[in-house]
């Protein structure tokens, strides 16, 4: 079984604070994870000023702008995120949700590409990440046959190396959404390599995926659940995730290579059980 790439998701869950990322990274290099990632917004690209200038109450204010704002890291911010990686030997990446976020992540000497579910259909944004051909996870939430093609044909136009991620965008999900079966009909479709981006509160449903043989696994990570933030409910605390990464590890080693043979160890064993059975 290939080794699964495991991605701890901070996403906004940092709620714009470093030393709340630094906390996060530690979380995700001591369970055992593969990578970091983060989301990038632009946000007067992202969000009208209809809406940037609804009311909402946060820690940064009294608007949706202010929110939006305040999980929003500088330039400086992420080049203390890209040192302190570097320091920690765990590489990051991130979500772009517009094309001006993705110019700015080139500033940065990243080796993995993401397109969050919603972006999907955002053709321009696509072929701006399919040219820079690094390895793209695309998340397939909220997607149907004709979306999730189109993204195929463009990476596949630009040669760029990719995987697809089956999701369900509901935050939390409920167990009888997972679709797991998406995983293996996705992989019939396009043969390419299919990953798991979880929303679920659990563990089942992403150890379920791992042995239907997901190539990636992506979870959102908290410090506690109850912090604020949207995505806290969806997302799993130090020790959960700990467990997780630990349990698929042994689930890998657990598939072998489906053989049919009698290994060297059983052989003993079955002649003693087998004493008794007279042979013709």
């Amino acid at each position: 079984m290939k080794k699964i790439f495991i991605i701890a998701e901070l996403g906004i869950n940092h709620n714009g604070d470093l030393s709340i990322v630094k906390q996060l990274i530690d979380v995700a290099i001591d369970a055992g994870a593969d990578a970091v990632k983060f989301q990038k917004r632009t946000i007067d690209e992202v969000y009208t000023e209809e809406f940037l200038n609804q009311e909402r109450k946060s820690p940064w204010g009294t608007t949706q702008r202010e929110q939006k704002e305040g999980l929003e890291f500088s330039y400086n911010d992420y080049v203390e995120i890209d040192k302190y990686c570097e320091e920690k030997n765990i590489p990051w990446f991130a979500s772009a949700w517009d094309i001006e976020s993705q110019y700015f992540l080139r500033k940065f000497d990243l080796k993995y590409n993401k397109i969050a579910s919603p972006m999907i259909i955002y053709d321009a944004l696509l072929h701006k990440v399919a040219a820079e051909k690094k390895h793209t996870f695309i998340s397939t939430g909220m997607s149907d046959f004709d979306m999730i093609s189109n993204a195929v044909r463009i990476f596949r136009s630009y040669n760029c190396p990719f995987e697809l991620m089956h999701c369900v965008s509901t935050y939390p999900m409920v167990d009888e959404d997972a679709n797991l079966n998406r995983i293996k009909r996705l992989r019939g479709l396009y043969v390419v390599d299919i990953g798991y981006s979880s929303h679920e509160t659990g563990l089942v449903i992403s150890l379920a995926a791992v042995a239907l043989g997901i190539t990636s696994l992506e979870r959102h990570i908290t410090l506690d659940r109850a912090m604020y933030g949207s995505d806290q409910p969806a997302s799993i605390e130090p020790n959960n995730f700990k467990f997780l990464v630990g349990a698929v590890r042994k689930i890998e080693k657990s598939m072998g290579d489906g053989s049919l043979k009698i290994w060297d160890k059983e052989l003993s064993i079955a002649d003693k059980l087998r004493a008794h059975i007279k042979k013709d």
